[in-house]
């Protein structure tokens, strides 16, 4: 009998202006760890950054270098949320990313499914925070 497929998407590329400011922003505001900044030369770098408690899906800041990855960078859904942070607190990480100035494009809402609200990173990317009712 034949292994069972097992796959997993370990790494979302994200456009980005720059390296520094796009690690400042997603440590600091959102709380992510930077797993990995290493320098590739010619001006590119392998930085990867996770959610807390994260185990598989990492972001990977890919620095735009051509006019349609630089026209694509906070456009990388075309407007659509494009990224789900989910929570086991949603209040708390809401409470926290405010504080820290992370700009809210709605008020939280309770939906059938849980606790969630649209936030834009550092570009305009849209994401949700949500917390998912158990059961």
């Amino acid at each position: 009998m034949a292994d069972a497929i097992q796959q997993h998407i370990s790494s979302i590329a994200l456009l980005v202006h720059d390296y520094d400011e796009a690690i400042a922003f997603y440590t600091e505001k959102l709380g992510f760890r930077l797993l990995q900044d290493s320098d590739l030369g010619a001006g590119k770098r392998w930085v990867q950054l996770s959610p807390p408690g994260s185990s598989h899906c990492n972001l990977l800041l890919a620095k735009a270098s051509k006019p349609q990855q630089c026209a694509a960078v906070g456009n990388q859904a075309g407007g659509r949320v494009w990224l789900f942070l989910h929570t086991n607190d949603f209040w708390r990480d809401y409470q926290s990313m405010v504080a820290k100035g992370v700009q809210f494009n709605e008020t939280p809402r309770e939906e059938p499914y849980g606790t969630v609200a649209v936030f834009e990173d550092l570009y305009g990317n849209k994401w949700d925070l949500l917390q998912l009712t158990s059961g």
